[in-house]
């Protein structure tokens, strides 16, 4: 007994890091009585798989919609304590907590819609209109370096989207670059109206992306 119990202290304990940054877990795994901790992976499509699935496509990724409604409508900053650095993000559901980390961001704009009363809305993370954000064209950013567009998305979940990769090709054509091609777009060209590019989106991006 008393070497079993040995054996038990030397296993890595759930937070302890096992390769580059990626924590011990057990999908499922319960810290505290009644409490349950899962693990999720949103790619650059907005796609949402579980953390460990070790094929991650089409086939593999949550479609269920109202499933991934409730999903992201709890997603929010990890302030649990647990797995902050890891799994930035977090789901809860009760006394389920689903940790979530992403390829850029977990809030992922993949198409434009139009609302019930003639506005445009941006949707997100295969939600439909049940994941929808106002579309605002003069807040759009794109990054010049590598080509990704942003767009403002719930303020719980970081407060940015990434735009999905089809869409920015869509949208690519209506963006001016009055300041040359190495620099953020200046006016971006929509129904009829030209927009200034606010660029307030852009010291929140690239704070992420030299972070690391």
């Amino acid at each position: 007994m008393r070497l079993l119990r040995a054996g038990v202290r030397l296993l890595p304990q759930p937070g302890t890091r096992r390769g580059p940054g990626r924590p011990l877990y057990q999908q499922g795994q319960s810290p505290s009585p009644r409490t349950r901790e899962y693990f999720y992976y949103v790619d650059h499509q907005g796609q949402l798989f579980l953390d460990d699935a070790k094929v991650k496509n089409f086939i593999t990724c949550f479609k269920d919609k109202q499933f991934l409604v409730f999903f992201f409508k709890q997603l929010r900053l990890n302030r649990s304590g647990r797995y902050e650095d890891a799994f930035p993000y977090l789901s809860p559901c009760g006394r389920e907590h689903n940790y979530v980390r992403c390829d850029d961001r977990p809030i992922v704009f993949t198409q434009l819609l139009q609302g019930s009363h003639g506005e445009q809305l941006l949707s997100y993370c295969g939600g439909a209109e049940g994941l929808a954000v106002p579309f605002q064209p003069e807040k759009l950013a794109m990054l010049p370096e590598n080509g990704r567009v942003y767009h403002p998305g719930p303020e719980k979940a970081g407060g940015v989207g990434l735009v999905k990769s089809a869409l920015a090709f869509e949208l690519s054509p209506c963006f001016a670059y009055e300041r040359g091609p190495t620099q953020p777009p200046t006016h971006f060209q929509w129904q009829d109206k030209r927009h200034v590019l606010t660029h307030e989106l852009l010291p929140c991006i690239r704070d992420k992306e030299e972070g690391p």
